[in-house]
């Protein structure tokens, strides 16, 4: 867990109807991929855990014969839900759970994934955990933005978000420390996911970097949808104020674009995975 911050129910409250408009995606064909080094054949079973409103599943499932999302917030399930209707796709489950409470009777798997949520939880019991749901051999996946930038940018049509003002907006309405729930982020989220899942007993650590690169054009409405979508900038956390916060942060993005207009190169994807051994044993 992040050094002294208790998980609650409101980490990401309200946040999940802005996810969709907001969040940059993931690197076109991340999951075929992801796939093909893995040697997914359309058999066996993937568990999301954290799974939000089903980016990533979603995009995996036509991989494996069934999916299954966890999440504790029932928004983001509500989410998952309709998109996956949407996409037709009639092999995910939803469990409203955190990753804390697995096994919770959900069984084995090939694959189990986080997409930008391990660090959110109780990450050496949770490893312990999903390497007892995996089967011999199945792959823990880990999955984010590449943090580093790509050596030749691409020239923007328009101008980038205006992120550092953006920032200092949320400070002047929520304090100088990253909010997170009812609680802080003193010293942000915890790294080095890999020393985590090996003492889980895991081994054969790969890393696949998926490229992107393309330039996206995003409105004023997208980068307000980002902000709410985010932990620290949830709608709930600007309480009576949050109106008054959202017509602040549409002057900065007027300031910033006459046009309101906007564009981003969006980030390769970075993916490690490890294996749980043949024959496991810790």
């Amino acid at each position: 867990m992040p050094d002294g911050w208790q998980w609650d129910q409101t980490l990401f409250r309200g946040s999940a109807a802005y996810y969709e408009q907001g969040r940059l995606p993931y690197a076109p064909g991340f999951a075929d991929r992801l796939a093909e080094t893995l040697g997914l054949d359309g058999q066996g079973r993937l568990l999301d855990v954290g799974c939000g409103p089903g980016t990533v599943i979603l995009a995996l499932a036509g991989h494996f014969a069934s999916v299954v999302g966890v999440d504790p917030d029932p928004d983001m399930l509500a989410e998952a839900r309709r998109r996956a209707w949407r996409l037709g796709v009639d092999n995910a489950y939803w469990v409203e759970a955190r990753a804390e409470d697995l096994p919770a009777g959900l069984g084995v798997f090939q694959t189990v994934l986080f997409a930008q949520s391990f660090h959110w939880t109780d990450r050496d019991r949770v490893a312990a955990t999903v390497f007892d749901m995996l089967v011999p051999g199945g792959a823990f996946v880990h999955m984010s933005d590449h943090k580093e930038p790509p050596a030749q940018p691409a020239p923007l049509p328009h101008p980038a978000p205006p992120f550092g003002r953006i920032r200092a907006l949320v400070r002047d309405y929520l304090g100088e420390v990253r909010r997170a729930g009812q609680s802080v982020l003193v010293n942000g989220t915890p790294g080095r996911e890999d020393l985590v899942v090996e003492r889980a007993g895991f081994e054969g650590f790969q890393r696949l970097i998926v490229p992107a690169g393309e330039v996206v054009e995003r409105s004023a409405d997208d980068v307000v949808a980002w902000v709410f979508s985010r932990s620290d900038s949830a709608p709930h956390l600007f309480g009576d104020r949050r109106d008054e916060f959202e017509y602040d942060l549409r002057g900065v993005l007027s300031d910033a674009s006459s046009d309101r207009l906007f564009a981003e190169q969006l980030p390769d994807t970075e993916i490690m995975f490890w294996r749980k051994p043949p024959v496991a044993a810790r």
